[in-house]
């Protein structure tokens, strides 16, 4: 599983991404915290998840278009910086009444990390290649995933109640900073210029190549509605996961336990992955993934003591980092490097509509019908998208693609 941290810019882009991906866990208990015990409001706090998502939404078709034209490595490190300034912008919001403020910040965080995650997605296989490599660089993502929601979720949790929101956001805004320096430290790579190349026209016909592309390639075309599928369900739960806590499980602390749990799963998810992506057809560990997702999802949320929501939450971090990293990779694998970004932001943009749409609908579900039976409508969907994976999905004996660098 570790043998891509032998490559020198794999070794500090990972690191980087996991400096800052702990300093955003850390706010992603403690805002939407703040948010429900001043407004007591599931509503509210939903719409801050949802403010999360809406970024993707505008921007997500472009995004490919600047990680597939600009240099990535600058991109990556001014999407960074930018995303330092978003945050910092936060410790305006904290005072009450000025919740909007918070909002205003959630969204221009994410418009950088919009930018961000076609760069990262494409970069990744032009560092390690598209072979063994590959696995291995998406298990450690997953395994840095796992350690981020293992300490970020109960650190959070501690944090937010000894010190307060604020000293949470200087310590995202000091995460974002290091994980710049570390991509800074990475090698410079031959890339257009950061104000050159882009034009309506230019972006229009980018999208318009990337478009046909996606719907030449079955295994990707596939793909894309079995993953919007699924995380429309999973933003369904997220987005009350901080009521189940506070409600059900006893308060914040135990949500943080919960978070903890998901981290736990994600850790054993990522020698899972590294065993059996390069063994198993995707149609079929998927589907398995999936199925194995609805169960502990009604699991989770039916459960009303820690005991029985932990083993659920450390099943939904197993399946469900498996579920996000087999999609990943094997588009990663069929499209060729120089439109990845683009593949990347399309399917960026489908999972934000999704997500977008499962984050305002599951809080006015749990609202309306109650905890359970949100839970039970998400497992369905996520059962569905099981089904669609196994039926869509063709079989690949081969997957391969060229991984050159913009």
């Amino acid at each position: 599983m570790f043998q891509a941290l032998r490559i020198r810019d794999f070794r500090l882009m990972w690191a980087g991404g996991m400096v800052s991906a702990f300093g955003s866990w850390l706010l992603t208990l403690a805002i939407p915290t703040h948010i429900f015990l001043v407004t007591g409001s599931v509503r509210a706090t939903g719409l801050a998840t949802a403010a999360e998502y809406l970024p993707l939404l505008l921007l997500g078709p472009v995004a490919g278009v600047f990680a597939d034209r600009w240099d990535r490595r600058r991109l990556m490190i001014g999407t960074n910086l930018f995303c330092a300034g978003a945050v910092a912008m936060m410790l305006l919001g904290l005072a009450p009444g000025r919740y909007g403020v918070l909002y205003a910040a959630l969204i221009a965080e994410n418009a950088g990390l919009v930018l961000y995650g076609p760069a990262w997605q494409a970069r990744t296989p032009a560092v390690v290649g598209t072979g063994s490599l590959l696995s291995s660089a998406n298990a450690l993502n997953a395994a840095s995933s796992g350690v981020v929601r293992l300490a970020g979720g109960p650190l959070g949790g501690i944090l937010l109640v000894l010190c307060g929101a604020r000293w949470l956001v200087v310590i995202d805004v000091a995460s974002y900073l290091l994980s710049a320096l570390a991509l800074a430290l990475t090698a410079r790579t031959a890339g257009g210029s950061p104000a050159a190349g882009i034009t309506p026209g230019a972006v229009a016909r980018d999208l318009r190549e990337g478009t046909r592309v996606l719907l030449r390639q079955p295994a990707a075309r596939a793909l894309f509605p079995v993953t919007v599928v699924y995380l429309a369900a999973n933003a369904s739960l997220s987005a009350v996961l901080i009521p189940l806590g506070i409600e059900r499980l006893g308060g914040s602390e135990h949500t943080g336990f919960v978070l903890c749990g998901l981290g736990v799963g994600f850790l054993a998810g990522a020698p899972a992955l590294r065993l059996l992506l390069d063994r198993v057809q995707p149609r079929i560990l998927l589907a398995v993934t999936l199925a194995a997702c609805a169960v502990a999802y009604f699991g989770l949320f039916t459960s009303t003591a820690l005991a029985t929501a932990l083993p659920a939450a450390i099943a939904i971090g197993l399946f469900g980092s498996m579920s996000l990293v087999i999609p990943q990779t094997t588009v990663q694998r069929v499209i060729p490097n120089a439109v990845l970004g683009r593949i990347g932001a399309v399917f960026l943009t489908g999972e934000a509509a999704a997500t977008l749409a499962g984050a305002a609908a599951g809080p006015f579900l749990a609202q309306a019908a109650g905890l359970t039976a949100a839970a039970a409508a998400a497992a369905l969907v996520t059962l569905a998208a099981a089904g669609l994976a196994r039926l869509l999905v063709p079989r690949l004996d081969q997957l391969t693609a060229p991984a050159t660098c913009p």
